[in-house]
């Protein structure tokens, strides 16, 4: 199975992703995690994504605050699928890095989830490996089984807490 890479553009955004290696090694993906800046480390950045397919990477995760052109950076360097994490901050609240996520240009896509969005790129990362991994695919439909049972549960015990 291929990797997925796991980019901060700092530690302060290691909490988001805590969540995105928990939700990866929920569904057994091997992942391998880095500090790498857009800005304060390109030459490793753009090196990590220029040699990223041949170490057996087939998806990247790219989490950044602010400017948040870690995403960008990472996908000028690739044709792997570059998915972007935008992190919220005190400045803007996260918008700061949710459009400078989201507003590539044409030629260099990111795909990019919610503000914050951590499991949802290892979800995301799931679906683009189980494209061709059938167990992947497998484990994934599982969890989504799972996930909608324990809305039904609720929904069958909420009549009584409302009355409480």
């Amino acid at each position: 199975m291929k990797k997925v890479g796991i980019i901060m553009g700092s530690d302060s955004d290691l909490p988001i992703l805590k969540k995105t290696a928990a939700a990866l090694r929920s569904l057994g993906i091997p992942y391998e995690t880095h500090v790498y800046s857009a800005h304060r480390t390109p030459a490793e950045a753009r090196d990590f994504a220029l040699s990223a397919r041949e170490n057996g990477f087939g998806v990247i995760i790219c989490a950044a605050g602010m400017a948040a052109h870690l995403a960008g950076a990472i996908a000028a360097n690739t044709t792997l699928p570059v998915i972007g994490i935008p992190c919220k901050s005190n400045a803007l609240d996260g918008i700061d890095a949710l459009l400078a996520t989201v507003m590539m240009p044409s030629g260099i896509p990111v795909a990019t989830v919610a503000i914050d969005g951590g499991v949802n790129a290892a979800l995301l990362s799931a679906q683009i490996l189980a494209v061709e991994d059938e167990d992947l695919a497998k484990k994934l439909d599982e969890k989504r089984r799972k996930d909608a049972a324990a809305v039904i549960e609720k929904d069958a015990g909420i009549s009584a807490r409302i009355e409480e």
